[in-house]
């Protein structure tokens, strides 16, 4: 099988939905833990996938985590050898900051569900599948869009919410991979920035019990085709 490696920062914040479509294309995924696991290798610069997940963390924040210059280094490797690459929301950051471009705080958290705006090159590619289907959207940071990416999505909120870099790197700023059952630990983990934000939990569940299972298939879509085009 394909290898494909997921940095995982959180226990909760995994790749939940889109997991089985990895097994379907012939990958054998493995967690690696932020903080605990060692990062930059041989085996994650060369793996036939890298997935960076998100986290409640800032991709800035090298000097509280320094695992996150690991995290840098191994994606800059593999942008100069244009492997396969996904970043979910911190893992976005992080791509768009190993591309040069700057990750700052925004002006106002956008935790919640709602649709994106695809550009011309967002709606010609495998994003095409989330037209007009809500997301969740669950960050405060965001990010200048690097030069030489296309910019493939944005919100009201924020204009940089997808971008791709060349066929083999796609960044995603929101969370194609939440489930109806796994929104419970991220509603759990994330209490203390829900509570500051005062953001209710019962709506938001509610929400995702709603929208989670409509985003399901569409997301497997989006991360079907991607796989496919990048080999």
């Amino acid at each position: 099988m394909k290898s494909a490696f997921a940095f995982r920062h959180v226990a909760f914040e995994d790749l939940g939905s889109i997991a089985p479509v990895l097994e379907e294309h012939g990958f054998r995924l493995r967690y690696l833990e932020a903080g605990l696991d060692e990062l930059d290798t041989t085996e994650t610069r060369a793996a036939d996938l890298l997935v960076v997940l998100g986290g409640p963390i800032g991709a800035y924040e090298e000097a509280s985590y320094p695992f996150l210059l690991n995290e840098l280094r191994v994606l800059e490797a593999r942008f100069e050898r244009d492997l396969p690459t996904l970043g979910l929301c911190l893992g976005a950051q992080l791509m768009a900051r190993a591309l040069g471009a700057r990750v700052f705080a925004g002006g106002r958290k956008e935790i919640g569900w709602s649709g994106l705006q695809l550009s011309p090159a967002g709606a010609k590619g495998p994003l095409r599948a989330l037209e007009g289907v809500e997301v969740l959207h669950w960050h405060g940071d965001t990010f200048d869009l690097p030069r030489g990416a296309e910019l493939l999505a944005s919100t009201d909120v924020y204009a940089h919410q997808a971008f791709s870099w060349k066929e083999q790197g796609l960044a995603l700023q929101f969370h194609p991979e939440v489930t109806v059952s796994g929104i419970e630990r991220w509603l759990i983990g994330h209490a203390a920035e829900l509570a500051s934000s005062q953001i209710a939990v019962k709506p938001l569940r509610a929400a995702t019990a709603v929208r989670a299972p409509a985003l399901a298939v569409p997301a497997r879509r989006l991360m079907s085709e991607w796989l496919a085009r990048v080999g």
